[in-house]
C-alpha cells in the first residue's frame, strides 16, 4: 500500500508519499481498497496539530473514503467482499488500501460513483445533523449561510431549499455567488476578505436589508471570526445561529446580542453526536441516501487530484478557493 504521510508537524508540503506494508484487518474490521478520499478542512488542520485530534505520527490525512472491500476480518457480518462502502476513519484516509472497523462502512448507492461517495458524508451529515437536530429548521422561515460556497455550505444550501427554507448564501467572491445561485439559493451576499468594524456594519445592513423585517431565522456560520457579530445582529425572535467551523478565527461574540434577540447560539458537533447518537446518524444517512435518489442533493466536485498530490488540494482547502468539494483518486 501507499499513504500520504504527515511525520512532522507542518503544512501541505511536509506530506511524504510512502510505501508501506499491506495491511490485514483484525477481528470486527475490513480492508478496503480506496477508490476516492474526500478533502476536508479538518484534514488542513490535523498536519499541523491545530485540530481537536492528534494522532501520533506517522500518519496520513484524510477523514473519509470511498472503496471496495477486500479483505474481511473475523466476526463481521452484513459486508462482503465486493462491496462498494464509504467509511469515515477520521484520519488515515489519504492511502490506497485502509483498514476499518466494519460498523464504521456505509453501503453505497448503486448509482453513486466513488468521486461522489468520498465527498458525501462528511458534508452532508454536517449540515443535515446542524439543520435538522440542532435547529430544527422549518419550511418557510430564512436560512442564512456563511462560507456558502464551501463543502459544508454548499450542501446546507440544497438541504436549506429541500426543507422549504429561504436561503440567502453569503461568500467572498461573484464567483462564489454565482455558484450558490446554481445551486438554489435565493439570495446571494458578497462580503469582503477583511472584515473591519465599517465593513461588520455594512454586512449586517445588508443581511437585514435582504432578510426583511422578520430577520434571519437561522443562520449557519462555517466562517467564524469577525463575520459572526453582524450576523447575530441580523438575527429573528428567537433565531438560531449555528456555530460550524472557524476558518477565520473563532469569535467573539457580545452576548447582550442574545438577549436582545432573544436567540441561541447552538453548537455543532457532527462527529462527536454519530458516536452519541449511532441510531440518530443512520437515521440521517438514510435520509440523506434517499435526497440523492431523488436529486435533492449531489456534491460539486470543483477539483479532482491523484492521491500522490494531496499537498495541492489541501492548499486549495486551506486558501478557501474551493467551490464545494476536492476529491482525491488512486
Amino acid at each position: 500500500m501507499k499513504a500520504m504521510l504527515s511525520t512532522a508537524p507542518g503544512g501541505p508540503d511536509t506530506l511524504e508519499w510512502t510505501e508501506l506494508p499491506d495491511q490485514t484487518p483484525k477481528k470486527g474490521h475490513v480492508r478496503i481498497a480506496v477508490k476516492a478520499a474526500g478533502v476536508n478542512f479538518p484534514d488542513t488542520l490535523i498536519i499541523r496539530d491545530l485540530y481537536q485530534i492528534k494522532p501520533p505520527r506517522p500518519f496520513a490525512p484524510g477523514g473519509e473514503v470511498a472503496g471496495v472491500i477486500e479483505e474481511i476480518g473475523e466476526a463481521v457480518e452484513g459486508l462482503a467482499v465486493g462491496d462498494r462502502v464509504i467509511a469515515m476513519p477520521g484520519f488515515g484516509g489519504f492511502v490506497t488500501q485502509i483498514c476499518v472497523p466494519a460498523d464504521a462502512c456505509l453501503k453505497m448507492p448503486d448509482d453513486m460513483p466513488f468521486e461522489e461517495a468520498a465527498c458525501f458524508v462528511f458534508t452532508y451529515g454536517t449540515s443535515h445533523h446542524a439543520l435538522k437536530d440542532r435547529a430544527e429548521i422549518k419550511a418557510g422561515e430564512t436560512l442564512l449561510i456563511l462560507g456558502a460556497a464551501g463543502g459544508v455550505g454548499a450542501a446546507a444550501i440544497e438541504l436549506g431549499k429541500a426543507a422549504g427554507a429561504r436561503v440567502i448564501a453569503a461568500v467572498s467572491s461573484e464567483e462564489k455567488a454565482a455558484f450558490c445561485r446554481e445551486l438554489g439559493a435565493d439570495e446571494t451576499i458578497i462580503y469582503p476578505r477583511d472584515m473591519d468594524r465599517d465593513a461588520q456594519k455594512a454586512l449586517s445592513s445588508e443581511i437585514k436589508k435582504i432578510a426583511g423585517p422578520g430577520g434571519v431565522d437561522v443562520a449557519y456560520d462555517a466562517v467564524g471570526g469577525d463575520y459572526a457579530e453582524p450576523v447575530i445582529r441580523s438575527m429573528a425572535w428567537a433565531g438560531r445561529f449555528l456555530v460550524v467551523g472557524f476558518p477565520a478565527g473563532i469569535p467573539r461574540i457580545p452576548l447582550n446580542l442574545t438577549l436582545l434577540k432573544s436567540c441561541q447560539i447552538v453548537g455543532v458537533f457532527w462527529g462527536a453526536s454519530v458516536h452519541r447518537d449511532p441510531a440518530g446518524h443512520m437515521k440521517n444517512m438514510g435520509e440523506l441516501f434517499d435526497f440523492y435518489g431523488k436529486g435533492l442533493v449531489k456534491p460539486r466536485i470543483s477539483a479532482s487530484f491523484s492521491m500522490q498530490d494531496a499537498a495541492q488540494a489541501l492548499d486549495m482547502i486551506a486558501d478557501r478557493k474551493v467551490l464545494g468539494k476536492v476529491v482525491l483518486t488512486t
